[in-house]
């Protein structure tokens, strides 16, 4: 198959054949219809994730199931799939009560083993994280659900318990800020989206942001002012020192800040104003994916129509094409997702 292989950190990764991959016992093999090119894939380039090389990246994915493991009992050839970027073990605690996201012995595509930058990948405890995609969701937004659009979903439902009528500031304009977005509108909530990138606030309010700020300095004093204290719920959808603390600061008394973005630094502890938070009473929050039995309440409001994860994808492009993409993340500024189609630009 043809897959995007990095040979080494911040080094320019290469669109080569490589051996098919082959299903676990309690895994499956999918042909890979949609992959979507996220942040913490450059992250992963970058070498701030513990990866062996040579590597295939690539953690969002939505495609058809070509091959399953003796093990497996609900999936078959053929069904459409997707599954979360943190797929649990199935056997754990964690995962028996509900909570793949966080168990420890749990594997990523694109990050623990190689993932969907390529034409077939090879996922685990199928069972337990497979996903099964209706047929009226395409491949695109099915893969957008994996990391970004999920993550956002639980950040705001599950962890900041976000209610109609509530402030909610949205720091970064991306996948996982523009999902954070149409999401809160769709729970009623009141939106300011702040983004470096004009481009990207323009896309914020088509999905129905009610202000938008640009990131040029002074965010939590325009905050506070748009919102009459500041907000209730805020969500660090980039992972800087920057756009955390910003969040953090445009909180009213009380309010919950939910952090998805990574915040990588060379000791692995990272700056957060804990004053403000102390004298505020303010709860900070960790937010890392959702589980795939949460996935329903999900996929029924995208059946209804009151979620368009669609919408935020702004191009679809082959694995060359995404080569080049992975390596200049850290400067682009794209308004919406990029999804990869591997079959694009093959012999």
């Amino acid at each position: 198959m043809r897959a995007m292989v990095m040979d080494g950190f911040r080094q320019q990764v290469e669109v080569r054949e490589v051996a098919d991959p082959q299903p676990p016992a309690n895994g499956v093999v999918v042909e890979v219809r949609a992959a979507g090119l996220c942040r913490s894939d450059w992250h992963a380039w970058a070498g701030h994730d513990d990866i062996a090389l040579p590597h295939v990246p690539g953690h969002e994915l939505a495609g058809v199931i070509v091959a399953v493991g003796a093990d497996v009992r609900r999936f078959a050839p053929g069904d459409r799939v997707t599954v979360p970027f943190v797929c649990g073990c199935g056997v754990c605690e964690w995962c028996r009560a509900g909570d793949a996201q966080v168990c420890p012995h749990q594997q990523q595509p694109g990050f623990t083993h190689w993932g969907a930058f390529a034409e077939r990948v090879a996922l685990h405890a199928a069972d337990t994280n497979l996903v099964t995609v209706p047929d009226a969701v395409s491949f695109e937004a099915a893969a957008a659900l994996g990391c970004r659009f999920a993550t956002a979903f639980r950040a705001l439902t599950a962890r900041a318990h976000v209610r109609a009528d509530e402030w909610v500031t949205v720091v970064g304009a991306g996948g996982v800020g523009l999902s954070a977005v149409m999401i809160a509108k769709a729970l009623g909530a009141r939106v300011v989206a702040v983004d470096r990138n004009p481009a990207a606030l323009g896309v914020a309010r088509t999905l129905g942001a009610d202000h938008t700020v640009l990131s040029d300095g002074a965010v939590p004093d325009r905050v506070h002012a748009l919102t009459s204290g500041g907000s209730h719920v805020s969500v660090d959808a980039v992972g800087s020192e920057q756009t955390c603390a910003d969040a953090i600061m445009s909180l009213r008394r009380r309010g919950r800040h939910v952090q998805v973005g990574l915040l990588p630094t060379a000791t692995g502890l990272s700056g957060v104003p804990m004053g403000r938070a102390i004298a505020w009473e303010l709860d900070l929050l960790g937010s890392h994916g959702m589980a795939a039995v949460d996935y329903p309440a999900m996929l029924a409001l995208i059946a209804s129509g009151s979620l368009r994860p669609q919408a935020l994808i702004e191009r679809v492009v082959g694995l060359h094409e995404a080569a080049s993409l992975l390596t200049r993340m850290d400067t682009a500024s794209p308004a919406g997702m990029t999804m990869i189609d591997p079959r694009r630009g093959a012999a």
